[in-house]
């Protein structure tokens, strides 16, 4: 015999409402929505990065204006070294000028002492020949010496047999190096073999 359904329990609203799970609030997502800057902040921050790229700017900006100072004294410099770089060698050659026309001058006279006059030229020249020891600059005076094409330049040959073929028998400009490089070759006369004779016997 069937059961009656009316005598079956029924649940309420009221019950059915207490089961009813309450789903949990992530409330991690609603603390990571409330860390985001405002608006106030992000214009904070423009600001201070557009203030630190100015303050860069700047350094770069006076950086670059000290280099190029310094490239415009360095180029001073540079051009001032080539300008007075005789400077020291000029004021020793100011003696040996003085010395020349105290000479000439002395020349002049219709009664000049020849002697005195030779004395002192002699005593210029030794003069200028140290002035110019002191700056690195020597003669080439190969008299006697054998031809060297580096330092001589052969001017004429002459038949000699008293010497040795290529040998300097005369010099007719001399040369000069400075600190040992060549400023001017010795302009000289070679010696060559004579001619070979022939017997008149044969």
């Amino acid at each position: 015999m069937e059961k009656d359904q009316s005598d079956q329990p029924t649940e309420t609203n009221d019950e059915l409402e207490a089961e009813v799970v309450e789903a949990p609030i992530d409330e991690g997502t609603s603390e990571a929505q409330s860390e985001q800057p405002a608006d106030g902040e992000l214009t904070k921050l423009l600001e201070d990065a557009r203030s630190k790229a100015d303050e860069h700017w700047d350094q770069l900006m006076r950086t670059r204006a000290e280099l190029e100072n310094l490239r415009k004294r360095n180029q001073r410099d540079l051009e001032n070294a080539h300008k007075f770089a005789l400077e020291k060698f000029s004021q020793e050659l100011l003696q040996v000028w003085d010395s020349l026309e105290l000479g000439h001058q002395a020349a002049q006279d219709e009664q000049a002492d020849i002697p005195k006059l030779r004395e002192g030229t002699e005593l210029t020249l030794k003069l200028l020949t140290d002035v110019m020891q002191k700056n690195g600059i020597e003669q080439v005076d190969p008299d006697g010496q054998p031809f060297d094409p580096e330092y001589h330049q052969a001017m004429s040959m002459q038949e000699r047999e008293d010497v040795a073929p290529n040998t300097v028998v005369a010099v007719v400009q001399k040369g000069y190096l400075l600190n040992g490089r060549l400023l001017r070759p010795a302009m000289v006369m070679v010696s060559k073999a004579g001619a070979p004779t022939v017997d008149e016997k044969a």
